[in-house]
């Protein structure tokens, strides 16, 4: 056992060597481990941090990790063994994490230790998790009586084991969806780099032609560029019905969501609160659902008068340009796109020619040394795709943290983009523990040995996920349980990434990371005006979407277990969308965000975090110094990560209280500027 790969996570894990049949014998000796050492620590008379907080943290990270590890894998690279070896392990994992939380005897020496004259010798960072991890035991359950902590442990597993089904059965439905096509004469319109992916699908196959699946990167090509009309909208009611009653009854998450909403009402009674949605608040900076709901109440009221007039100008382009009198929804995307290039002169397509992934990334880095200091160098490990790239945050010379780089979409991959940690940083006997994070995406694989290419919405995602990253490898923080994004709350952990976002909108970021492929030419001033010009195209639509999924999402976990979920989401279209929907559209099945993701009413925090994020960039435009701006973020945001409340953060960078003005003023959205 001791040659077990898992039993050695350190460093960069050894993915190489990591067998499916480690996993369960692993998981199973660390836990066993662990449950002995925390019976030994809880048998210690004295009360004191090191022997009850610092190896309380030692335990649960060296389980944590193993579990991340594998938990990470089930995400990039799921195959039936390693399911079946997560799904079997899934119940032990948290039973074995619920007990911890619900461990009384643990909660007593928390409370010993946080009103002791020792409490004031701690540092702000130590005070800070304390209090926080006192507040999760009591939001875990710890001072219920004994029977209400058992059903409070049954229903964690079983949220945890629904969560992950609701994923499996969204990539398998994903995964399972094909069209095939013997030659391009029904695919006109689609680009050139598109049909060599799908070409390049049914090659792997063994078949000639071309095949068509529900990755990201395929069904947004076909959406967005298809002249044919049918397919689209095959496409488009294959992406809407994924993984629910209109589909293959066993991958139906229906009563999955059902279930899950029904656990967490059942929990927050448990608790104390009225519903979920309250909760789900006690951790973050909104204070009450109906203050939440009001704030995307008052933002739809905003972006409302934009959006109808981006809806008229859509319905009035269709009409007059492409004889289309009564577009459908899986013709708004295709017709979006031919008013964008006719609007302004320049189509995706074309941006995409100048952006090869090598130069992006090469792009984002120089981004971030101008605003940090840091470099980012190369180096090779083992990793878990020939497609994942490692790289070592360097800075003065000495390593700062790591980040892996999954960037191509594949089947046996979740979809979206997403960053997670594998260790974080924490002050450890032997020095500081670096730490180190995977940054998930699903852009369009390289083709034939050609080199990707990406879109400007995907630049927007790579920095965007990157801003997450470096949250959690710039802290400064050496307490593991509030360095980096752990510890901050959920409404505020978007504000470093949308934060990134702004930045490729800047020309010399742009013109930087740009080569085009036949010419090696810069992007030119030109084409970058037509982009910024069409910076807010549709941006009243786009926002009224994200308040839609918001208020979704906040008043069904504030509703509780009631069965009319699918009710409450066509009553906020009904108030918020103006665009139709069809009735067989099944949006909640796949929103893997609310059910899966650690967003259950928390998904406002998108806008929530936006607020803030324009109003950080703001203070960039207002400076000729970036990199002393840079530094001043880095400080005030960045490397305090969770060590203390997220508002008294961003008011330290900003010397005042958050204003709306920047985020209405970036997204054009002013009053006055309705045409």
């Amino acid at each position: 056992m001791s040659e077990n790969v898992l039993l050695q996570l350190h460093d960069e894990p050894r993915y190489d060597a990591i067998e499916t049949a480690l996993i369960a014998p692993a998981m199973k000796q660390a836990m066993t481990e662990a449950q002995a050492a925390i019976e030994a620590l809880k048998a210690q008379e004295a009360v004191t941090w090191d022997n009850t907080v610092t190896r309380l943290t030692d335990i649960t990270e060296t389980v944590g990790r193993i579990w991340g590890v594998v938990s990470h894998l089930n995400s990039v690279v799921d195959t039936p063994q390693l399911r079946t070896v997560y799904n079997e392990l899934m119940p032990e994992v948290t039973q074995f994490f619920t007990a911890m939380s619900l461990d009384i005897q643990l909660y007593e020496r928390f409370k010993t230790i946080a009103a002791s004259e020792a409490f004031a010798q701690l540092t702000a960072a130590q005070q800070k998790k304390l209090n926080n991890d006192l507040r999760d035991f009591v939001l875990s359950g710890a001072e219920l009586n004994a029977e209400d902590q058992q059903i409070f442990a049954a229903l964690q597993t079983e949220s945890a084991q629904l969560s992950a089904q609701f994923s499996q059965n969204l990539m398998d439905a994903t995964d399972a969806f094909a069209l095939y096509f013997d030659d391009a004469s029904e695919l006109a319109g689609l680009p050139e780099d598109t049909l060599a992916m799908f070409a390049a699908g049914a090659q792997a196959e063994g078949k000639t032609g071309y095949k068509i699946g529900l990755q990201i990167p395929h069904y947004l090509a076909v959406m967005q560029y298809a002249d044919n009309r049918d397919l689209r909208e095959k496409m488009y009611q294959a992406y809407v019905t994924r993984a629910s009653d209109l589909g293959d009854a066993k991958l139906d998450n229906s009563a999955n969501i059902q279930r899950i909403l029904e656990i967490a009402t059942q929990e927050a009674k448990l608790l104390g609160f009225d519903n979920y949605a309250q909760l789900s608040l006690a951790t973050k900076m909104a204070d009450t659902p109906e203050q939440v709901i009001t704030f995307l109440r008052d933002l739809a009221a905003k972006a409302r008068p934009f959006a109808e007039q981006d809806k008229a100008e859509v319905y009035a382009f269709a009409k007059e340009q492409l004889n289309l009198d009564n577009p459908q929804p899986w013709d708004l995307t295709y017709i979006s796109e031919k008013l964008r290039e006719a609007k302004y002169s320049f189509s995706e397509q074309e941006v995409k020619q100048y952006f090869p992934v090598s130069k992006v990334l090469a792009g984002l880095f120089a981004q971030i040394d101008t605003l940090y200091g840091i470099t980012f160098a190369p180096k090779t490990v083992p990793t878990w795709h020939k497609d994942v790239r490692y790289y070592e945050l360097m800075r003065d010379g000495k390593v700062f943290g790591g980040v892996y780089m999954d960037l191509f979409a594949r089947e046996g991959k979740r979809g979206g983009a997403w960053m997670n940690d594998y260790r974080g940083r924490r002050e450890l006997a032997e020095g500081v523990q670096t730490p180190i994070a995977y940054l998930v995406c699903n852009f369009t694989p390289p083709v034939n040995g050609k080199e990707s290419r990406l879109t400007h919405d995907e630049i927007l995602t790579m920095f965007h996920e990157m801003g997450h990253g470096l949250h959690h490898l710039l802290t400064k923080v050496d307490e593991l349980g509030v360095s980096g994004i752990n510890g901050v709350e959920w409404d505020a952990v978007e504000l470093p990434s949308q934060f990134m976002e702004n930045f490729v909108w800047e020309l010399d970021v742009l013109s930087g990371m740009s080569e085009h492929e036949q010419t090696g030419e810069a992007l030119p001033k030109a084409l970058y005006d037509k982009m910024i010009a069409a910076k807010n195209f549709q941006s009243g639509l786009q926002t009224l979407r994200q308040i839609e999924f918001g208020l979704f999402d906040m008043m069904i976990y504030e509703q509780g277990a009631s069965e009319t979920w699918m009710q409450v989401l066509a009553d906020v279209r009904a108030e918020v969308a103006v665009l139709p929907t069809m009735p067989y559209n099944r949006f909640a099945h796949s929103f893997g965000h609310i059910f899966a993701g650690g967003y259950s009413a928390g998904y406002y925090s998108y806008k929530w975090a936006e607020l803030l994020s324009a109003d950080a960039y703001s203070a960039f435009e207002e400076t000729d110094d970036v990199a002393a701006m840079g530094q001043k973020f880095w400080q005030e945001v960045l490397a305090v990560g969770g060590s203390r409340d997220a508002m008294t953060s961003f008011k330290a960078f900003r010397g005042r209280e958050p204003q709306i003005d920047a985020l209405l003023r970036h997204s054009g959205m002013l009053v006055g500027e309705a045409a």
